[in-house]
């Protein structure tokens, strides 16, 4: 079993490094969340209604990463990896084929992507692709932070979840 080791940036960090660091610190943070839990436990879902649950947060990030980082960041025509016009929520219903080595290996491959498309791109350079919902361009700084702030808003929801499925809590 591997261990995910999480590491805060430097406190003297320049931006660059300092917002990166926090990027990586909570892609970190989601995946110990689902540290030694079986494929069954990774399905939980947290309450009705709500189809949440950890493998599907995994595999919804690796849809915010590609959609970001490579339809946005840098306009490459990729489509989605789970989801469809006909299930726009398609990476959180998830089926007995769905496992959690699959997920986790398309959710990092998408991490190495951002990461090497990201590091084509200075902080105040605009995306190269729009926004498919506002035709907005964004500059890398904004893309950064927003990661920041979607993946600390689903590491809350995946607390929860862990909690749920054995008990598990922490920061």
């Amino acid at each position: 079993m591997t261990t995910t080791e999480r590491h805060e940036p430097a406190t003297d960090a320049d931006e660059r490094t300092m917002l990166e660091g926090w990027l990586d610190y909570h892609r970190q943070t989601l995946a110990w969340k689902c540290e030694g839990l079986t494929d069954a436990q990774l399905r939980t879902q947290a309450v009705e209604p709500s189809e949440l649950s950890l493998m599907g947060l995994v595999r919804h990030m690796a849809e915010v990463e590609r959609s970001w980082f490579r339809r946005v960041l840098t306009d490459e025509a990729v489509g989605p990896i789970y989801y469809s016009d006909a299930d726009p929520d398609g990476e959180f219903h998830l089926t007995d084929a769905d496992t959690w080595e699959e997920a986790y290996a398309t959710w990092q491959a998408e991490i190495e992507t951002a990461r090497g498309n990201a590091a084509r791109f200075g902080l105040d350079d605009t995306s190269e692709g729009k926004n498919r919902r506002t035709g907005e361009r964004f500059n890398l700084r904004w893309i950064v932070t927003h990661m920041i702030e979607e993946y600390a808003r689903h590491n809350g929801h995946a607390d929860l979840l862990r909690e749920r499925v054995d008990g598990a809590t922490g920061e």
